[in-house]
């Protein structure tokens, strides 16, 4: 028998450690403070650049948070890169990696709940001791979480330029490669990724985005307007066929990419997202393609799925034009209960932010909101949607960095010119307001930052951000004001092995205010892995009366409204017999009285 996970969280109706709130901030005072470094985060991307101008080396990279060992606060993952192109080793490197060779990923234990006492933030690496410095040493591009065996312990699955890894974590705090035994490898290059259940069977399915193809021994050149020697963009590349594995419950995959007709399409997929766009009960998928129209496959509930993004309105932009599409989020920002979309775009393009109107019908609201002209100076990765002040209302964080030469940066001898300031936009009732300036320290200092995950990380009832940069430092964001308001964090279990259901939909019922929404989900981003508990801010005199789960399989639940201001989990099949009212539930998922 495994050992048993340092504690277990599984109850009904349980209330999390609620740790870390620092001391009340000022008007003025920074919205985030970077303390990576003061809690032992110490953990640079390495991408095995050497002048050559390999397209993956400036791709990467991302990272997932997640509870690997069960005791209630998140940890954190950090994929990692090696040395490219044939015959090169590390003296031919541009920026040597620092500690161990060759680098793997990492994983850090975070020490905040430490055998079930409180304990300070800060973090251990136990790389080694998890056993991935030993199965963790492709050249990672990112990081997809899920528990796809349903024992209460999440799992990793890792996108590489070359063949991906399932790495199954055994519950006593190491890992296990289980790729070719699952049959979920890809030798292609692929980039994100998301576990959720496309068939509604209990069981995590797998979608994979895959980018170009690539071969080292055969890079072309290109070029800058300068003709300086630069980066070749996707369009030097053919594109190729996503990736759809079905889980068959029995610790191995089927590949049903055909089958589904996800394969039909070819195209430079950077992000993926699934959710139930059409609010029809089963769960969808949006890929963001780099350069080419974007993919909305609906789920036809036959095992199937039909690209509808040009009939919603989301596989070009408002102009009718492709844009270089690469991390891309699904979350209900304007609260009326359905998921809209935001994704990320090269410098010159602007980010865009299409809104669902309940159907799977979109349209595109960048400039309305104010997000149009802010993000053309930028090329934007990832993104975060998290409410920042816990008012209510959900605010947004973009990480930046170039893909070609900034001739500036280049004039003055970088090695990387590709460096960029981050952003954060604040929500004023639908309009988004520039908070960069007061964000804090670390987003006025340039860098080629790529992934973004967001999580309670100090478990103090606001949202913190980690920054994945490439050839440069990870970044912990913890954030300083959110937790001067009220909140309330819900982790949601299934009823087999309690693992998060990712897909179920939470509906919090207020007094004398609408229904605030949230939902279940890990993916999203770029190649990032984000916290799965729902955390709402309320804002202040919250009042909650219900809370309501609309569960992935079609039933839903009611219990009657917890406490605020701490995380409670919520197991399927366990809330009180009673008859739901027919409020303003979702016009699609299924009556039924739990």
């Amino acid at each position: 028998m495994a050992p048993q996970p340092r504690l277990r969280l599984l109850s009904t109706l349980s209330a999390f450690l609620v740790l870390g709130a620092g001391p009340a901030i000022g008007a003025d005072s920074p919205l985030f403070r970077d303390v990576a470094a003061e809690t032992g985060l110490d953990v640079v991307y390495f991408n095995g650049m050497s002048g050559e101008f390999y397209f993956p080396e400036m791709t990467g990279q991302g990272g997932a948070l997640l509870d690997y060992d069960n005791d209630g606060d998140l940890d954190l993952y950090v994929v990692q890169g090696t040395v490219l192109g044939p015959g090169k080793t590390m003296k031919d490197v541009f920026f040597p990696p620092a500690g161990q060779h060759p680098p793997s990923d990492r994983l850090f234990r975070n020490e905040l709940i430490s055998a079930g006492a409180a304990k300070g933030l800060s973090f251990t690496d136990v790389t080694v001791e998890s056993d991935l410095a030993k199965i963790a040493t492709g050249y990672g591009m990112g990081v997809a979480t899920g528990d796809f065996d349903n024992d209460g312990f999440v799992d990793l699955y890792v996108t590489n330029y070359g063949s991906n890894q399932l790495l199954r974590n055994r519950g006593d705090g190491t890992f296990i490669d289980v790729t070719a035994k699952a049959g979920v490898n890809d030798p292609a290059w692929s980039t994100s990724a998301s576990f959720f259940d496309f068939d509604r069977d209990g069981w995590l399915d797998l979608f994979v985005a895959n980018y170009v193809v690539f071969d080292l021994e055969r890079n072309p050149k290109c070029f800058a307007t300068s003709s300086r020697r630069d980066y070749c963009g996707p369009a030097s590349f053919d594109g190729i066929a996503d990736r759809l594995w079905r889980n068959r419950g029995d610790g191995t995959f089927e590949d049903v990419s055909t089958r589904a007709r996800i394969d039909a399409l070819k195209a430079a997929g950077l992000g993926v997202v699934a959710a139930d766009f059409d609010e029809d009960g089963w769960t969808d998928l949006y890929v963001a393609n780099d350069g080419e129209a974007n993919h909305l496959w609906l789920n036809q509930r036959d095992g199937t799925f039909r690209d509808e993004a040009l009939l919603g309105g989301v596989a070009v932009n408002r102009e009718g034009a492709p844009e270089a599409s690469m991390g891309v989020l699904a979350t209900d920002f304007d609260a009326d209960g359905d998921a809209d979309l935001f994704m990320t775009h090269l410098m010159g393009e602007t980010n865009t932010l299409y809104v669902n109107d309940g159907g799977g019908l979109f349209e595109d609201r960048t400039l309305e909101t104010g997000l149009s002209a802010a993000s053309l100076p930028f090329t934007s990765f990832g993104v975060a949607w998290l409410d920042v002040e816990n008012d209510g209302r959900l605010d947004l964080m973009i990480a930046n960095g170039a893909v070609r030469i900034l001739e500036a940066l280049a004039r003055d001898g970088d090695r990387f010119p590709l460096a960029q300031t981050n952003q954060l936009f604040l929500n004023r009732g639908g309009q988004f307001e520039d908070a960069t300036a007061r964000a804090g320290e670390s987003f006025g200092v340039a860098e080629v930052s790529r992934g973004a995950a967001v999580g309670d990380v100090d478990n103090d009832g606001d949202a913190d951000l980690v920054v994945f940069n490439n050839n440069g430092p990870t970044r912990l964001l913890r954030n300083e004001v959110g937790h001067s308001a009220s909140w309330l964090g819900l982790r949601l279990t299934g009823t087999s092995g309690g693992r998060d259901m990712l897909g179920a939909r939470v509906e919090l019922v207020r007094t004398g205010a609408p229904s605030h929404w949230g939902r279940v989900a890990a993916d999203g981003s770029y190649c990032s892995a984000n916290d799965p508990r729902v955390l709402m801010g309320l804002g202040k005199g919250a009042t909650v009366s219900a809370v309501r789960v609309y569960w992935p399989d079609g039933s839903k639940e009611s219990w009657s409204a917890p406490g605020l201001d701490r995380y409670v989990t919520l197991q399927q099949g366990t809330a009180p017999k009673t008859v739901l009212p027919k409020t303003v539930l979702p016009k699609t998922v299924e009556e039924t009285t739990e």
